[in-house]
């Protein structure tokens, strides 16, 4: 049941068939920065991969009714309908079929068009129509962090506004979404050694976890509540995961007992009870699983000889079907992902070399780092097509992490 992709009970949405993708059209949209929301709404459904975006079809911008007989001849099987006024991004959504509104909904946007939080309504409201479309939320109105010069960076998913969020200096590494977008959490170049910090993207203010110990910390991650860290900590004698408050002092718990091994890159399974983690204990790495109080570990990817083989970089799916990893194939990492339910192994790359991927909270994108156009910059995959487009340019980025929706509910 859990792999069943089937609808079951009421679906507020269109009846399409199964395995296709609904064509829409998204209409000219009247008002000041009405061509920019028009350009980023299309993009954000075509991105989404799970619509056909109509282009290149322009309805009068003053008509108040829908021409239901010329769309459904082109193909749509929905009509995004919208206008702006300096408080307000009024969307109306029609099913051609049964020629009616589907939806309709406000919201509330900022008066300066074009802003950052400007384009985060515009991104909020294309999650709502492909919600109301398909039955499932986009992830337009989201952020990825990067590192890149030395910086953690954050972007939206089309790859504007991009900027830093960390000031030079410090070496910050493996960037972290707290699970409400305010916080990131990473590692840094300390005095000691290296050390955990949580950063506050509204103040602007980061401070290192204190009750971390001196030495070797790394690659945290947020917990789903997000009021947990758990990260590495290592000396010469391997490394080990430990969990602490995020927001506290209370001491660290030890979870993984290595002997002597490296347990790292730690990502919690959707429910808060597992991890998933990057272990030596075979003789090379290879994921684990282990519950959240260090008990019942157990060999997440399939057991192999081999110089070769290296598996490393787990990232749970939100949905829990799935953990993506990177793996050594022929000599270059690619992409890959493990099924919980059955272990079937299942490659998605090829092309250069490939690394760290990131789910998306739709459980069906990935953000990972690839050096295949010369550069190592970040690329978005769907896991379900295949269709791959380039999300940074400029210098070389790495170290991605996906957050949360951040648009309203």
């Amino acid at each position: 049941m859990a792999q069943d992709t089937t609808r079951q009970g009421v679906h507020i949405g269109l009846n399409y068939q199964p395995g296709t993708k609904p064509g829409v059209l998204v209409l000219p949209i009247a008002g000041a920065g009405g061509d920019s929301a028009h350009t980023i709404i299309q993009r954000d459904l075509d991105f989404a991969d799970a619509m056909n975006v109509i282009t290149g079809i322009d309805q009068g911008i003053g008509d108040a009714a829908v021409n239901f007989p010329l769309v459904e001849k082109l193909g749509a099987a929905a009509v995004v309908q919208a206008s702006l006024t300096p408080a307000s991004l009024h969307i109306i959504v029609y099913d051609v079929a049964k020629k009616r509104v589907l939806a309709t909904r406000d919201f509330a946007i900022p008066a300066t068009p074009g802003n950052a939080d400007w384009r985060m309504v515009v991104h909020d409201a294309s999650d709502w129509v492909q919600q109301a479309i398909t039955g499932s939320r986009g992830i337009a109105a989201t952020r990825i962090a990067f590192i890149r010069d030395g910086q953690i960076y954050i972007t939206d998913t089309d790859g504007a506004d991009t900027r830093p969020v960390t000031q030079k200096g410090g070496g910050p590494l493996s960037p972290q979404w707290h699970p409400t977008g305010r916080y990131l959490t990473y590692s840094f170049f300390a005095p000691r050694g290296t050390q955990i910090a949580v950063l506050d993207l509204t103040t602007g203010g980061a401070r290192a976890l204190s009750a971390t110990p001196t030495g070797l910390n790394s690659t945290p991650a947020f917990s789903p509540d997000g009021n947990s860290i758990v990260y590495t900590h290592g000396d010469e004698d391997g490394t080990d995961l430990y969990l602490v408050p995020a927001f506290s002092s209370d001491p660290a718990r030890r979870i993984t007992v290595g002997h002597g091994t490296d347990n790292t890159q730690p990502t919690f399974s959707p429910d808060g009870r597992r991890l998933a983690f990057t272990s030596g204990r075979s003789g090379h790495p290879e994921v684990y699983i282990v519950n959240i109080d260090g008990t019942e570990p157990d060999l997440l990817t399939p057991f192999q000889f081999g110089d070769d083989i290296y598996r490393a970089s787990p990232n749970w799916s939100p949905d829990g079907r799935l953990v993506a990893f990177e793996s050594r194939v022929n000599g270059r990492f690619q992409i890959e992902t493990i099924a919980l339910r059955d272990r079937t192994v299942r490659q998605l790359t090829s092309d250069g070399i490939n690394e760290d991927p990131k789910w998306a909270p739709d459980s069906r994108h990935l953000v990972f780092t690839s050096n295949r156009t010369g550069v190592r910059q970040l690329f978005i995959l769907d896991s379900e097509s295949g269709r791959t487009r380039q999300l940074t340019l400029g210098g070389p980025a790495r170290l991605s992490a996906w957050s949360r929706s951040l648009g309203s509910p």
